[in-house]
């Protein structure tokens, strides 16, 4: 009698849920492409034409660089109503990310059988550098919040600025800069304006060998940089410089050289979206040559690379002295986050005892490669990877404010 009793109740089930041939219409909405590093939304429309309510587990086939295969969403829908459902994505890798199937099975109140609803076919979404970053750090580097973000008020050093106009002077304002000529024709205090100097040029130089491969919480060191690039870039280009990039390992690639005109943040962006390391040993040599016979203006260059010891440094260091002659050199490089924590960790024997001193002396390594910079003259920047955006951005207005180019 049960077994019958149970029977009955499958058949019931099958038949509420296959008498209606489009029971669930379901749609998944994509953004135009995805920002590197950062989470983006996907949404999903589901709507019940069911006259009564139901269970259902959405089942996305996500890209293969996920490599998630226990991702599924549980949610209930009343009969003849529609729901939206979002969740988040984080891409850690710039390239075409494909999207299968969206998948969802669907039971009555009875709950003994599910039925299938496919929707939507193969689908890509390309996954550029963070352009959500950008977004961001425009707001701020144009807002007196920036300085809640670590960034200092730099004091501006002599008068490298341009001659703007002359006007009657307002308190405030600076009183070396009171035009005593303008004053006695005028019979009122007159002061002179100048404006920050425009349209140098700024060039992003990303070393794309082997060493900018190392991860740091699932992006590269190289995906760094590449989002920093696209950040500076565009505060530059409000800034009313221009902006560039170009990459180097074995020979210098991907030149994109500076300019102002609208599509130069366009083209910065494609060009970083196709760039990728070669695994090779970078040649500082061939940097130095390219830089010489192309780089006519004197130029702030940001050189995002790593040295891990100080011999690595050493035997980079001549080409980036004579490249420092002609140009304004900052050479950004990372902290190794991993170590701090490690240094950080307290010891409970002899084998963390020897870990944790290691850790300290590449961390001290790393300090004294600063110092050696900075004895060369050479303008540096220290920075844990997650910061580097904000760091390179207060490092482009700390020389903007002293009037080093």
């Amino acid at each position: 009698m049960l077994f019958f009793v149970f029977l009955g109740l499958v058949l019931l089930d099958i038949l509420l849920l296959f008498r209606t041939k489009f029971g669930i219409v379901a749609k998944r909405n994509l953004p135009e492409k995805f920002s590197n590093g950062d989470d983006n939304p996907v949404e999903v429309t589901v709507k019940s034409n069911y006259n009564f309510d139901v269970d259902l587990e959405i089942i996305d086939e996500l890209p293969v660089q996920f490599q998630e295969r226990n991702f599924s969403i549980q949610t209930g829908l009343q009969k003849h109503k529609k729901k939206k459902l979002t969740y988040q994505i984080r891409p850690l890798e710039r390239g075409e990310f494909h999207y299968g199937k969206l998948n969802i099975y669907t039971t009555t109140p009875i709950g003994i059988v599910s039925r299938r609803f496919e929707f939507g076919t193969n689908f890509m979404v390309p996954n550029y550098p963070s352009f959500l970053q950008l977004r961001k750090y425009m707001l701020l580097a144009f807002s007196n919040k920036i300085f809640d973000n670590g960034l200092k008020k730099i004091r501006r050093i002599g008068h490298t600025m341009e001659f703007e106009q002359i006007k009657d002077y307002v308190q405030g304002d600076d009183i070396r800069n009171i035009n005593w000529k303008a004053t006695a024709k005028s019979n009122r205090l007159m002061v002179n304006q100048y404006q920050d100097e425009r349209s140098q040029p700024i060039y992003s130089v990303i070393d794309k060998g082997r060493i900018m491969k190392m991860p740091f919480n699932g992006l590269s060191l190289l995906d760094y940089a590449i989002n920093a690039t696209l950040v500076i870039s565009n505060v530059a280009l409000k800034k009313q410089d221009k902006a560039g990039m170009f990459s180097f390992s074995k020979q210098v690639e991907n030149k994109v050289i500076a300019e102002r005109r609208p599509s130069q943040m366009n083209l910065i962006l494609e060009t970083l979206y196709n760039l990728n390391t070669d695994f090779s040993e970078s040649d500082f040599a061939r940097l130095y040559i390219d830089v010489k016979r192309n780089l006519n203006q004197r130029s702030l260059l940001l050189l995002y690379t790593n040295f891990e010891t100080m011999d690595g440094l050493h035997r980079q260091l001549p080409y980036l002295q004579m490249i420092a002659k002609y140009h304004l050199l900052v050479v950004i490089f990372f902290e190794n986050t991993e170590l701090n924590g490690l240094a950080e960790k307290s010891s409970n024997n002899t084998y963390e005892i020897f870990e944790k001193v290691i850790a300290e002396k590449f961390i001290f390594e790393k300090k004294m490669i600063v110092k050696e910079l900075q004895k060369h003259g050479i303008q540096c920047l220290l920075t844990a990877p997650e910061n580097l955006t904000i760091n390179t951005i207060n490092k482009y207005l700390e020389i903007k404010a002293r009037g080093l180019i």
